[in-house]
């Protein structure tokens, strides 16, 4: 359990790829910590010299890629009388995790199985490609969590209506929706998804090591919106919600209805 990172394959098959592999059953919501040791792995991955393309996954047979925010973390210092240690942690852990998928020296595809919701938005939406099963679905469903944010990630994969449709109703899009409009690469049954999102790797590693970072750094350079900006100014209103007392409210609702 946690974040791993491997080399697959024997020496030379798939040379320059990495997998950094997330493993927080049995959601795949991460903790506070999870957040930070992601953030770390792809940073490390991306420095290496000898890796040109990093995949990101969630171990084979899971449930989903990513739920986002462990909250039951916050649930448990709630009802403990704490404070907010546990929100602002889960702020810049995620704001870190998303910055490292951004920031990475070397290309970033996501391999997404299943449920990709919340904080797994702001790591497909900030990957350079995505690979998806065909069972694979996207969406924020914060609003019912009593939070706000990665708003700006899931603007990086559908029109700017849709979006706004999407983040005010908690639906979810599927994968084949995401590739008719272009920001899923390639749409595969689950059984096919590592070797799918393992063969692009492959061809973008196949790339000179010095130029494919120096493409990385110019397409960062030449978006038009700075995405860790972006989504630390959505955080702001996550935590105006907290303290005003409405995000308490709403999250301590989240999953009864669902158990009655």
């Amino acid at each position: 359990m946690g974040v791993s990172t491997s080399r697959p394959g024997p020496s030379g098959l798939h040379g320059g790829v990495a997998v950094v592999t997330v493993d927080f059953p049995p959601v795949n919501a991460l903790p506070v910590q999870g957040w930070y040791d992601l953030a770390d792995a792809v940073r490390a991955a991306g420095r290496d010299p000898g890796v040109r393309c990093v995949v990101l996954t969630a171990p084979p047979g899971s449930r989903g890629f990513n739920a986002g925010v462990d909250i039951k973390e916050m649930q448990r210092e709630s009802a403990a009388g704490g404070g907010h240690t546990a929100l602002i942690g889960a702020n810049g852990g995620c704001a870190e995790a998303f910055a490292a998928v951004y920031e990475c020296e070397v290309p970033v595809v996501a391999a997404v199985a299943g449920f990709c919701l919340g904080g797994g938005i702001g790591l497909v939406g900030n990957a350079d490609a995505i690979v998806a099963s065909d069972d694979a679905t996207f969406g924020l469903p914060e609003l019912d969590r009593g939070a706000l944010g990665a708003a700006t990630h899931l603007a990086r994969l559908v029109p700017q209506h849709l979006m706004r449709a999407l983040y005010y109703t908690s639906r979810t899009a599927t994968a084949r929706e995401l590739h008719h409009h272009g920001s899923v690469w390639k749409v595969v049954p689950r059984g096919e998804l590592h070797d799918a999102a393992l063969e692009l790797a492959c061809e973008i590693a196949r790339k000179d090591g010095h130029l494919i970072r120096l493409a990385k750094a110019a397409i960062n350079g030449i978006d038009p919106v700075d995405v860790r900006r972006s989504y630390r100014f959505e955080q702001g209103f996550t935590f105006e919600a907290n303290l005003s007392g409405t995000a308490d409210r709403v999250r301590n609702e989240f999953g009864k209805e669902k158990s009655t």
